[in-house]
């Protein structure tokens, strides 16, 4: 949250040139408060594992949040019970009407398939559009992050000669500039799992695209449209802490060639717990981009999207 200061107080230009959020107190006096509407497209097989790691990050603020779920109805997950869909998940005819302050897409198992092979691309698509006019910030993440990009500026994506596999260093392209990563470390760590990955060059032919944040090892991170109504981040901050040993448990157990998740297990022992190097970076992230991103730029009253 921010700090409220007097408006002429000196250390407010201190503070905004190290990036530190503060509010004017003429601004505090005439800001309205209300819940922050979130919907979440759970794109994942292991629906109710997905959800629970996103409340998790989005439970941590002292904003109130309110959730929807969404799924795809042109294609019924397998791997969640029918009757939780039907309890807790809408699909896009239920709630298009609606207006949102921000929504997440999730990533899903199918990036090694080309975009309009997969069951639910169409539907996917009618929603991605519709999200333009009907959500004021919208979160892509993994394959989510690569379909948005594709969807929306015609980024392509490319196979990878072995699976991006582990918790890898990043860095910020614009230190000490960007609100989605107010606060963060110069190095800061993200786990990837992915077959697919986007070029920078690629991204950088389009101008309405920015690249904030990316790794040495795994590439391209954080993308953001020129708006910062967008955000694009190929990895899984929202992993828990043994999401990755789990992928690497059922690869081996189906004889799959992959190798171990790099700097996961300590001395490269799967059995041994792993190491979590990126729960105060998700945590941090998903807070930014809230308050940041979402509560502090969306209209009080949504129907002005």
């Amino acid at each position: 949250m921010p700090i409220k200061i007097p408006n002429n107080l000196p250390a407010a230009s201190i503070l905004e040139g190290e990036n530190i959020f503060v509010m004017h107190e003429n601004r505090a006096y005439t800001q309205d408060i209300r819940p922050i509407n979130i919907l979440l497209l759970n794109l994942m097989p292991t629906k109710i594992i997905t959800e629970t790691q996103f409340l998790r990050l989005l439970g941590n603020s002292p904003l109130q949040i309110d959730v929807d779920f969404l799924y795809t109805a042109s294609y019924t997950p397998t791997n969640t019970p029918q009757e939780h869909l039907v309890k807790f998940y809408e699909t896009f005819a239920d709630i298009k009407e609606r207006k949102y302050d921000g929504m997440i897409i999730t990533g899903a198992p199918v990036e090694q398939l080309a975009y309009e092979e997969v069951t639910y691309w169409n539907e996917l698509c009618e929603i991605m559009e519709w999200s333009k006019t009907n959500v004021y910030s919208t979160m892509h993440i993994c394959w989510g992050a690569q379909a948005g990009l594709y969807y929306h500026y015609g980024i392509p994506k490319y196979l990878l000669a072995k699976k991006m596999f582990g918790v890898f260093p990043h860095s910020l392209n614009f230190p000490n500039q960007e609100k989605l990563f107010r606060g963060f470390d110069d190095v800061f760590y993200v786990p990837h799992s992915r077959h697919t990955e986007v070029l920078r060059k690629d991204i950088e032919k389009v101008p309405e695209l920015c690249i904030l944040s990316e790794s040495d090892a795994s590439g391209v991170y954080a993308v953001t449209d020129t708006k910062r109504r967008q955000f694009f981040i190929t990895g899984h901050s929202e992993y828990d802490p043994l999401s990755l040993k789990m992928e690497y448990d059922r690869d081996i157990a189906q004889n799959l060639a992959i190798d171990l998740p790099l700097n996961y297990y300590p001395n490269n022992d799967p059995s041994q717990m792993p190491i979590v190097l990126w729960r105060s970076t998700a945590n941090l992230l998903f807070s930014n981009w809230l308050n940041y991103c979402v509560y502090q730029e969306t209209p009080f009253d949504l129907s002005q999207l």
